[in-house]
């Protein structure tokens, strides 16, 4: 028995050695993947169209109160700000979905990796490029168009940071489901549709919670206005509520509605896998 339970020690103790050496070097590869040469061309991918996405919304909220300063009781301004929100992000998805997949939008990055399909330290660059992206686009218009303010995402005063967390995190959640639904390849290839339906639902969303919240869906959208801007109130409704929406959405369609490897209840196949 002593020496059973001698040699029961000694193959835990190897075990643990074994796992402790390989955590390192697990991490080590992981991040040796996120600086390669295809890895930066995703990375400016990001930051391209994050720039592009954030000018034209940001943009478009500034015209806005350009043509009538009285923007906020104007229904015909929130649905310039909502027409402009799903063009210019099915324009930038669709270009940087090839390279990068798309995703414009820390939200999304961090519901794709809650979802196992990208790495920890490729979702931070990720992150890196999105604000930096972010940021530039809302000091060009600052600087560009010196007569306006860059005006920060803000909530409505009958809105509290709560409320307004829970109707942004439903609106990501969306939005991520509906990232999710586009590039999964059991539905076939892509193609322009995917990106339209991603815009569709974005707009549509701006629509419905505009003058509530703002509408952003996109915690990097929020942050370079607020830098800008200079106002930082009430920027936590902005991250939690869409990080919290987009890991739900990525673990709910992968785990729940649509799981890899699962059985067709109509036609009895399997299967591959998606995303």
């Amino acid at each position: 028995m002593h020496r059973i339970s001698h040699t029961l020690k000694s193959i835990c103790h190897s075990s643990s050695m074994r796992l402790n050496s390989m955590a390192p070097t697990m991490l080590r590869e992981r991040f040796q993947q996120s600086v390669t040469a295809n890895s930066f061309r995703s990375y400016l991918a990001e930051f391209l169209s994050t720039f592009f996405y954030v000018f034209a919304v940001v943009g478009s909220s500034m015209s806005a109160r350009k043509l009538n300063p009285n923007v906020a009781s104007d229904p015909s301004s929130l649905v310039v700000v909502a027409i402009a929100n799903a063009l210019a992000l099915s324009a930038t998805v669709y270009s940087a979905w090839n390279i990068s997949g798309g995703h414009v939008n820390p939200a999304v990055t961090f519901g794709m990796a809650v979802g196992g399909h990208i790495s920890v330290p490729t979702a931070l660059f990720y992150w890196v490029s999105q604000l930096l992206a972010a940021v530039f686009a809302s000091l060009v218009l600052k600087v560009a168009v010196v007569g306006q303010h860059v005006q920060p995402y803000i909530i409505a005063e009958e809105m509290t940071g709560f409320g307004a967390s829970i109707m942004e995190g439903i609106m990501t959640f969306g939005l991520v489901y509906t990232v999710y639904a586009a590039g999964d390849t059991r539905r076939g290839t892509m193609g322009v549709i995917g990106p339209i339906a991603i815009g569709f639902i974005a707009g549509a969303n701006v629509l419905a919670s505009g003058p509530f919240s703002g509408g952003s869906m996109n915690p990097a959208c929020a942050f370079g206005s607020a830098i800008t801007g200079g106002s930082f109130k009430n920027q936590a409704v902005y991250w939690v509520g869409p990080l919290i929406g987009a890991a739900v959405a990525g673990l709910l369609y992968d785990n729940v509605v649509f799981p890899s490897q699962a059985p067709d209840s109509i036609r009895g196949v399997t299967e591959g896998t998606g995303v």
